[in-house]
């Protein structure tokens, strides 16, 4: 079936419509969790009317918020390809991929209680390409086997919240804040080398 004419410019348009209403969502909600549809649709440059249109009701707006974000942490983590290279190399991208996603990952860690859907509480492919990932760094001796996976998991959403926080307490950089996440993180995870070096000599 062939798209009449005009079908494609509504369709984008529609799509930077609700876009720019969960981009300023998140941003509202960050600083005001009881915040109205009509303060995000003033936030987001669009009329009540439009809000209506997209998200009727603010439990709506909050699904979207929601699946969106499930969207995007998928995405972020495909873009980290976290199954090449070394385990260490792909933990640092997707440490890098996640850190950009900021706004919306802190919302949901700072207010949990907006986000209902099970999906978020449920074992995700990101969780598990991770937890291979952790696994690839035992097998490599480029993680410390002392770590286990889910401990790891936990060390990396941790350090994502200080830098995120860091950036926006203390008027830091984002850069500079990054920066300290993945120096954190690359000794937070590295092999005890007294370890390394005993089994080195014991092999050779």
């Amino acid at each position: 079936m062939v798209d009449e004419p005009g079908a494609a410019p509504e369709s984008n348009t529609r799509a930077r419509t609700r876009r720019a209403i969960l981009d300023a969502a998140v941003r509202v909600l960050s600083q005001h969790t009881s915040a109205s549809l009509s303060e995000v649709a003033a936030a987001a440059g669009v009329g009540r009317t439009t809000m209506h249109r997209y998200f009727p009701e603010r439990a709506d707006l909050l699904t979207g918020i929601s699946n969106d974000l499930l969207e995007q942490v998928a995405a972020a983590t495909e873009r980290a390809r976290p199954e090449s290279g070394s385990a260490v190399a792909a933990l640092e991208r997707l440490c890098q991929a996640y850190f950009a996603l900021g706004d919306g990952l802190l919302l949901t860690l700072n207010e949990p209680h907006l986000f209902t859907d099970p999906a978020w509480n449920a074992e995700s492919e990101p969780d598990r390409a991770l937890l291979r990932l952790v696994e690839r760094g035992h097998a490599e001796g480029t993680i410390d086997p002392d770590l286990t996976p889910q401990w790891v998991q936990d060390v990396l959403w941790s350090l994502l919240y200080a830098a995120w926080m860091h950036a926006r307490d203390n008027d830091v950089p984002e850069h500079d804040a990054l920066a300290l996440c993945l120096r954190t993180m690359r000794k937070a995870v590295a092999p005890d080398q007294g370890r390394a070096a005993v089994s080195s000599s014991s092999t050779s």
